[in-house]
């Protein structure tokens, strides 16, 4: 099936609702989001994308806790109504509550239809000051850093952490 992009207008029909009820009940819902209302429904991955994360949480550890920060799984941004789930992230204390309003870092691993991008904005809005970008099948892992209130720039280096993307990318082994 190829990707498409449902907007259901007006109270969602007992079916939807049912179906994102069973999801919520399965625990399938862990990487739904909520874009200024809008419910976007996100499958879970390929075991790659597991695979890249891992890899990077582990190699990224060390700096973050030598940074004060503390690292994270998968958490909403956000508020109720408008989050995303970035893949993790690295905050500036242990968050509290189950919306986070910010972080210093988010990670995204990017999967075939997925909507990595179209969050820059978003977290450009809510003072994300670093994303971290892995691409499983481009082998290929970016840096961007907030340059302004609005807008990301690619680096070679994370200010926050200290380390190379070089460096971080040749410690994958990047599926074939």
């Amino acid at each position: 099936m190829s990707s498409v992009k449902t907007v259901v207008l007006g109270d969602l029909p007992p079916p939807l609702s049912e179906f994102l009820a069973r999801r919520r009940a399965l625990g399938q819902d862990l990487f739904d989001e909520v874009w200024e209302g809008e419910y976007h429904v996100a499958p879970a991955a390929h075991p790659w994308h597991g695979y890249i994360d891992r890899c990077l949480a582990v190699l990224l550890e060390p700096a973050g806790r030598r940074a004060g920060l503390i690292g994270t799984g998968p958490f909403n941004l956000g508020e109720p109504e408008d989050f995303r789930v970035p893949d993790g992230g690295y905050h500036r204390g242990m968050p509290s509550s189950v919306f986070v309003a910010t972080a210093a870092i988010v990670v995204e691993v990017i999967s075939p239809h997925d909507e990595t991008w179209e969050k820059f904005g978003f977290y450009a809005a809510h003072g994300v000051e670093e994303v971290v970008t892995a691409e499983p099948a481009e082998a290929r892992l970016q840096w961007f850093v907030l340059s302004d209130t609005t807008e990301y720039v690619a680096t070679d280096r994370s200010p926050l952490l200290g380390v190379s993307v070089a460096e971080i990318a040749s410690a994958i082994e990047w599926p074939r």
